[in-house]
């Protein structure tokens, strides 16, 4: 449970004309500094570039080219800085030291995914940007710039791989035209729809590629969109919500990081293919890992409730509340940080051995719900 508190201003008697004016400035700066803890309306407001209806994703497939299995070269690395003050740790606490038991559910079904060659794949790209989700019937997985349907009672593709930007073949511009990466797929379980994001950053101006399916079949229709940004949109990471689809990105102009950008997308608009507005909150360059919080189930959080995000800074987790209003934007907030001390934390470092098996040197961070 997180508690917010208020702290009212200590009293203070009447005294010399330098006390007042003291007192005053003191005033005047706690005014200046108490919007600082959130921002009470967004930095951009921007209906979608373009947005239509697709054809189905099967024919779309079945026309589309192979993808390609040649190797691209990397982007330049761009790095955000870490927290200030946080330096290696001599020994991590509460590092895991020896194997545990198996708390998991077992498993009861397993199948090939994405691999290199797994039916025809070939990593592309590194990192792979690996990620998947499950639907009602399906199971999807975007590795690098191609992804794979599969049906998830039996494990036997459906169809792909398929190179990423199959999905806006028609739609024009630099979404049909790029197949970039950066992916993300999502199962909206609220809707049983599926949402489908990558970015365009081969050519200007910078987009993020947005397909939201019509039903809860992958290989079906699609309400797709993108949406134009400044800087180069970096790192996309996406969050099924009631009232948005919220995304972050860390924002580089070049190769120095501007900071992380909040945005939130019209989710009715986009579930119904008509014109969506997307309402974002650029910070500064401290800011950068922004995560957002994702609703997987089919229980609503409460109504009005924030979108939640989190980023890590020195031995802290800093916790954000976004408010979204498409009906008026300028009444959207964002709002925080809330800062949670943790024990210490270290980088990430190499793999070590102990006991036989490999484990990482890192601290995950989890929590079951957010009361």
């Amino acid at each position: 449970m997180f508690q917010e508190r208020m702290f009212e201003g200590s009293m203070y008697r009447r005294s010399s004309a330098p006390v007042q004016r003291l007192a005053l400035a003191a005033s005047l700066l706690l005014l200046i500094a108490v919007p600082l803890l959130g921002q009470s309306g967004p930095t951009t407001v921007r209906r979608d570039v373009h947005h239509d209806v697709s054809p189905r994703l099967s024919e779309m497939i079945r026309y589309a080219p192979p993808p390609s299995l040649a190797r691209r070269e990397v982007e330049p690395l761009k790095r955000i800085p870490l927290p200030p003050g946080l330096t290696p740790l001599a020994e991590d606490p509460v590092r895991q030291t020896a194997a545990v038991g198996h708390f998991t559910p077992p498993v009861t079904l397993s199948f090939e995914g994405l691999g290199n060659g797994q039916y025809g794949f070939s990593v592309t790209g590194a990192p792979p940007d690996t990620n998947g989700t499950v639907g009602a019937t399906q199971y999807v997985q975007w590795v690098n710039t191609s992804f794979a349907i599969f049906n998830k009672s039996t494990g036997a593709l459906i169809s792909g791989p398929t190179a990423g930007n199959t999905i806006w073949s028609g739609f024009g511009g630099g979404c049909q035209a790029n197949n970039d990466g950066g992916p993300v797929v999502l199962y909206d379980k609220l809707a049983n729809r599926w949402v489908f994001s990558q970015f365009s950053v081969t050519t200007t101006p910078y987009l993020q590629c947005i397909a939201v399916s019509t039903t809860s079949d992958a290989t079906g229709t699609y309400n797709r969109y993108s949406f134009q940004y400044s800087n180069f949109d970096d790192y996309p990471k996406m969050g099924v919500w009631p009232d948005a689809y919220y995304e972050t990105f860390n924002m580089f102009n070049g190769n120095t990081f501007v900071g992380a950008d909040a945005c939130a997308y019209d989710r009715n608009a986009m579930l119904n293919g008509t014109t969506a507005t997307q309402v974002c909150f650029q910070q500064g360059s401290s800011v950068g890992g922004l995560l957002p919080s994702d609703l997987d189930g089919t229980t609503a959080s409460p109504a009005g409730s924030p979108n939640y995000m989190l980023y890590f800074g020195t031995n802290n987790l800093n916790l954000y509340k976004f408010h979204v209003d498409f009906a008026t934007p300028s009444n959207s907030t964002f709002t925080g940080p809330t800062v949670i001390n943790v024990a210490a934390i270290s980088q990430l470092r190499k793999p070590r051995v102990v006991g036989g098996q490999s484990f990482r040197h890192r601290r995950i961070f989890w929590w079951r719900s957010l009361v």
